[in-house]
C-alpha cells in the first residue's frame, strides 16, 4: 500500500469536483462476449460465476484507478482488491457473502470458492469486510438491463460493485449484461473502458 500526496495526484481536480456532489456514484452497464468463458468452464468442469469472478478480480486489479482508497482523510493505493461475493446453496433462497482471496488461479479460485462457500454457515464474516474488496453478486435468472446497489452512503467508499444476468445465446455466441457501479470521485467512464478491455483480453486469452 502506498500514501498518495492528494497535492500532486493527477486526478486532484476531478476529485475535488466530484467530492462536492451529494450521490457521486454511477453505474454503467455493457455487454461482454463470454463464448468462449463457457467453453473453457466446462471443459474443465468449473463454474461459470466463480471464473467470471476471477477474471474480473484480476481485470480490476489491471485497472489503476480501481485501486485508489481513503482512509480517515487520507489517500492510499492499495496493492491489490480481492472479490466478496454473494452466493446461494442448493436449495435455499437465501443468499450469503462470501469473501476470500483470488489466488493464483482461475481453477485454484474455482475450486477455493466452491469449497468454501459449501462450508460457510454464516451470512456474512463481518471481519472480513475491508474496503479493499469488491462486491460481485450475479442474477442469473434474468438477462439483465441495469443495477443500483444498496450502501450505507458514504462518499468515501471506493469498492467497486460489480454484477451481470443471465447470458442470452444467438448464433452460437454467448452474451451478457455486467454492470459495474463506481464512486466518480476516482473513476471516470474511461476507466470502466480499461476495465472491459482487460476482461476482455483475459477471456479472449483463454485456451
Amino acid at each position: 500500500m502506498q500514501k498518495i500526496d492528494m497535492n500532486l495526484w493527477e486526478r486532484k481536480e476531478l476529485f475535488e469536483f466530484f467530492s462536492g456532489v451529494s450521490q457521486p456514484f454511477y453505474s454503467v452497464t455493457f455487454t461482454v462476449e463470454v463464448t468462449k468463458l463457457y467453453d473453457y468452464v466446462k471443459s474443465k468442469g468449473l463454474s461459470f460465476y466463480y471464473a467470471l469472478v476471477y477474471l474480473c478480480t484480476e481485470a480490476v486489479n489491471e485497472t489503476e484507478a480501481f485501486l485508489y482508497v481513503l482512509r480517515e482523510g487520507e489517500l492510499y493505493r492499495i496493492d491489490r482488491r480481492e472479490p466478496s461475493f454473494t452466493d446461494l446453496k442448493p436449495g435455499s433462497e437465501l443468499f450469503y457473502i462470501v469473501t476470500m482471496p483470488s489466488g493464483e488461479s482461475m481453477e485454484e479460485f474455482c475450486l477455493a470458492a466452491k469449497k468454501k462457500s459449501m462450508e460457510q454457515t454464516s451470512f456474512i464474516d463481518g471481519g472480513q469486510e475491508t474496503d479493499d474488496l469488491i462486491y460481485f453478486s450475479c442474477l442469473p435468472w434474468i438477462e439483465l438491463t441495469a443495477l443500483t446497489n444498496e450502501r450505507d452512503f458514504c462518499a468515501d467508499d471506493s469498492v467497486p460493485r460489480i454484477a451481470w444476468g443471465k447470458y442470452r445465446e444467438e448464433n452460437g455466441r454467448k452474451r451478457l449484461q455486467m454492470s459495474v457501479e463506481l464512486n466518480h470521485r476516482f473513476t471516470d467512464g474511461v476507466h470502466v473502458g480499461m476495465f472491459y478491455t482487460a476482461l476482455r483480453g483475459r477471456i479472449e486469452a483463454l485456451e
